[in-house]
């Protein structure tokens, strides 16, 4: 991957300016916008139809751990390889959260979400399977970050730190990913994935994937919240303690019909990609 070239000083401070001020309507305390949520809580029931309406997040899901997995292989590497403690924000029905707590090498995933209906959902078909049911293994809460409490020690916090397909549906980004920061343990990771604010993205994910194809629900994303690489890595660049010696990384991913997704080098410019971030040890 060939990083982006930073931005002047001047540049970089109106990135962040332009990224903490992209959207003026959600609470000042809260990222949750009961639009969305509205939204989210009419697909809680096809969550978890593999051809239903989260049908590209199934599909998306194991290029998630590929992404997780290539971060945690860059050098220096301070996340232990086991007993790994994660925390899934806006969880949805648990798709990831689920695969994240059947791996190996996790202790536990804490999961949390603001609709009540997906996580009720998520918690159901957790049921479904002994593994998940083991003391400390999965929980779900129905809970913004902004209401979670803050660790206070570094064992109350995590190893990764997701928030996959989520910043698309926040109203203001910066606070939101401020209120994120804390919970990473140094060391660990933070890791989104969203969609490159282009006319490639508008047209294929607005216009085909929404309105010709029905890929997803018409309404599920606003192509105004879209968000460009560039302006996630300037965001972290200006945070003190993160990204240092390579623990930045970015990579595109593009879904082709009948065949699923595939990471595509370059692609976060243009379209959907996964961005990962080290917390410096």
């Amino acid at each position: 991957m060939i990083a982006p070239r930073i931005p002047a000083s001047g540049n970089l401070k109106r990135l962040a300016r332009g990224l903490h001020a992209l959207r003026n309507y959600a609470t000042a305390s809260s990222s949750v916008n009961p639009t969305e949520v509205s939204h989210f809580n009419a697909l809680a029931s096809t969550w978890w139809d593999p051809h239903g309406s989260s049908r590209l997040l199934h599909l998306m899901n194991p290029l998630r751990h590929d992404f997780i997995s290539s971060c945690h292989a860059l050098k220096p590497n301070s996340t232990p390889q086991n007993g790994l403690r994660y925390l899934d924000i806006g969880c949805g029905g648990g798709i990831f959260a689920e695969s994240a707590a059947r791996l190996p090498n996790t202790a536990n995933v804490t999961a949390i979400d603001p609709s009540l209906d997906v996580i009720n959902v998520a918690r159901q078909h957790a049921r479904k399977d002994p593994i998940l049911q083991e003391p400390g293994r999965l929980e779900y809460l129905n809970t913004a970050i902004e209401d979670l409490n803050v660790p206070q020690l570094p064992n109350e916090q995590y190893d990764v730190v997701s928030l996959f397909e989520v910043i698309e549906h926040i109203s203001k980004p910066a606070p939101f990913l401020r209120s994120c920061l804390p919970f990473v343990k140094p060391g660990g990771w933070l890791f989104l994935s969203t969609i490159a604010k282009t006319w490639t993205s508008w047209l294929t994910t607005k216009i085909v994937a929404e309105d010709l194809v029905g890929l997803v629900p018409r309404g599920t994303h606003d192509w105004s919240k879209y968000i460009n690489e560039h302006e996630i890595r300037a965001f972290f660049q200006a945070q003190q303690g993160w990204g240092a010696n390579g623990g930045m990384k970015a990579l595109g991913c593009v879904y082709v019909p009948g065949i699923g997704w595939r990471m595509v080098t370059g692609g976060e410019r243009w379209g959907n990609y996964f961005f990962g971030v080290r917390r410096d040890p």
